[in-house]
């Protein structure tokens, strides 16, 4: 069961407060915690990048409360984004679209697009019409360090580095939005997540994968090779074949038992079950001081998209360009 927490009236218009004032305030929304600031503070945005430790290559998302909001960030609205948000907003979707000039140069990593979303969580919906300006916020950790689905996890990641934390408890859907470009001739799926691209395809018809990023700007956020990480290495292996040295965790799905580790957590086998579990475990298991956590490779099948992105991400063992 997730853990609910509702701040009080005056928390959330002191968060407001200190957005507009160009500080930084972690919140809860349905994916993960955000670290956010006013979207059209260049400085503000600034000291994402810095708290974060975050190259301004990766982009960052563009929250809003409403869809007449997202017009005052986004340059053009064609009817697909109108279809998709329709059915999807609020919710864990964030579409890439043309920007406007308002929109500093620093939240889009240089691009004439932005990410922009609606979520799915009151509490971050609040917020945003409490400070009145749409708010940049990208997941509230070091850069290429697990994602935070609670407030202990932004204080273990960020400490002083955030203003101030809008407890609202743990998140529900536990992994990053589905980014899908609609600046594109044929809409194009930048990073999997919450929405799957076969529920995308219900609404617009076709829609295509990406290829990995070369040098230079990224067009979504998440692409580096080595993301999501806990500081434990993480090892994806098969049939229970895990190491034989050291002291590990086992995230498991349907294997035998494994004698040779410490400690054997199974996990569910629906897709977006395990995706809600998967950050709150690994930041558990961070705090063991294990050798190693390995993790079952997840089926192949189009309703894992996103957690195999998040895992093999994770386990990269290679250093980020």
């Amino acid at each position: 069961m997730v853990e609910t927490k509702i701040p009080s009236p005056d928390e959330i218009r002191h968060a407001a407060s200190l957005l507009r004032a160009g500080k930084l305030v972690a919140f809860s929304t349905e994916t993960v915690y955000g670290l956010g600031a006013n979207a059209l503070d260049e400085a503000a945005v600034a000291r994402i990048f810095q708290a974060k430790g975050r190259p301004t290559t990766s982009p960052i998302i563009v929250h809003v409360s409403s869809i007449e909001m997202a017009h005052t960030v986004v340059a053009e609205w064609p009817r697909s984004a109108e279809r998709l948000a329709q059915r999807f907003w609020p919710g864990p979707l964030t579409l890439v679209l043309k920007k406007q000039p308002a929109v500093p140069q620093l939240v889009t990593a240089g691009l004439d697009t932005v990410g922009v979303r609606m979520p799915a969580n009151p509490i971050a919906l609040a917020l945003i019409e409490a400070a009145q300006v749409p708010i940049a916020a990208p997941s509230a950790n070091r850069f290429t360090q697990l994602s935070p689905t609670t407030a202990q996890h932004v204080r273990e990641g960020l400490g002083t580095r955030v203003d101030y934390i809008l407890d609202g408890g743990a998140c529900s859907v536990g992994i990053e939005s589905t980014v899908l470009s609609l600046a594109t001739p044929t809409p194009l799926l930048l990073r999997p997540g919450g929405i799957s691209r076969e529920r995308l395809e219900e609404v617009i018809g076709p829609v295509e994968q990406r290829r990995e990023p070369s040098d230079g700007a990224h067009p979504s956020p998440g692409l580096h090779p080595r993301h999501y990480s806990p500081r434990t290495t993480l090892l994806l292996v098969r049939g229970g074949e895990v190491p034989r040295e050291g002291a590990g965790a086992y995230l498991q799905l349907q294997c035998p038992p494994v004698t040779e580790v410490r400690e054997v957590i199974t996990m569910p086998l629906d897709a977006d079950d395990y995706a809600a579990q998967l950050y709150r475990t690994l930041h558990d298991l961070d705090l063991r001081n294990y050798d190693w956590i390995a993790v079952d490779a997840p089926p192949d099948s189009p309703d894992w998209e996103a957690v195999r992105d998040r895992l093999q991400r994770a386990a990269f063992q290679g250093t980020n360009p």
